[in-house]
């Protein structure tokens, strides 16, 4: 059994030593029973410098233990060094968190101070924002025009007033570049009402056509589909309508036998050709 003098060795890379306190003794000079697990928890195998950081090696029952096996722990530890430096391996560190992170996902971090900090730091990860358009997302329920409409339907009579009040500027108005600003705003508006108008025929045919093949299967009949032409035909006879009833249909069939003509004489041969 070994005394209470501190033992020391060098080794390759630095000192080796024991360490342990000097114990209570009794009257004697013999050890405390009592204390011998006390002196076992303090001796522990350190190795210094080459590595940066202490390699500790403690055993938790030394008690029993003889100064030649402590002395061959501290060959063997030699021969793994001495191992590791001549392969060219790094030597073993104890893994530590370098980035400790406090309070949650959230909190703030804690890091070493006598680490240098590096070009690329470990930042706390945070959740891009993602912009979300309720018109194109699945969260905001289906498109349904019908209900669309009927929800929407005071902007009609919002958007009745601002042409008037457009048109009202249009008349006042002096400066040519604002008089032509007006006009095309006018433009844009008269056409966006057209093509509400139109979408909205559109509609209510639809709806016609489906209340008349529900009554046919009611009756037992077999439903029908109309093809694309049959709905193209549908529309212009509708449209026709409208205009006899403006009375611009004769305006209108002039504009298109014009369109047709040129249309015609473009596909002719050309004298050059012939």
């Amino acid at each position: 059994m070994w005394n209470h003098r501190t033992v020391e060795w060098f080794g390759l890379e630095g000192t080796l030593k024991i360490i342990h306190f000097q114990p209570p003794c009794c009257g004697q000079g013999h050890l405390l029973p009592w204390k011998i697990s006390h002196i076992s928890r303090t001796i522990a195998l350190c190795k210094f410098r080459r590595g940066g950081a202490a390699e500790v090696l403690a055993r938790t029952d030394q008690s029993d233990m003889s100064f030649e096996e402590l002395l061959q722990m501290q060959s063997d530890a030699r021969a793994r060094v001495c191992k590791q430096m001549t392969s060219g391996k790094k030597t073993s560190k104890p893994t530590k968190a370098m980035v400790k992170q406090q309070q949650g996902k959230k909190g703030p971090l804690e890091m070493s101070a006598k680490k240098p900090v590096p070009f690329l730091r470990q930042v706390v990860s945070v959740r891009k924002k993602v912009h979300r358009d309720p018109r194109f997302d699945d969260l905001s329920g289906e498109y349904k025009p019908e209900i669309f409409m009927k929800t929407y339907s005071f902007l009609d009579s919002i958007k009745k007033q601002e042409k008037e009040m457009v048109q009202k500027q249009l008349k006042k108005c002096r400066n040519m570049e604002q008089k032509e600003k007006l006009q095309q705003l006018l433009n844009r508006m008269t056409q966006q009402e057209q093509a509400q108008k139109k979408q909205q025929k559109l509609r209510e045919r639809e709806l016609s056509l489906k209340r008349q093949q529900r009554e046919l299967a009611k009756q037992g009949k077999k439903p029908f589909f109309l093809k694309k032409s049959e709905k193209r035909k549908l529309e212009l006879a509708e449209k026709y309508a409208e205009l006899k009833r403006s009375g611009k249909l004769e305006s209108f069939l002039s504009k298109k036998r014009k369109r047709n003509a040129i249309k015609d004489k473009r596909s002719l041969p050309s004298q050059k050709n012939l």
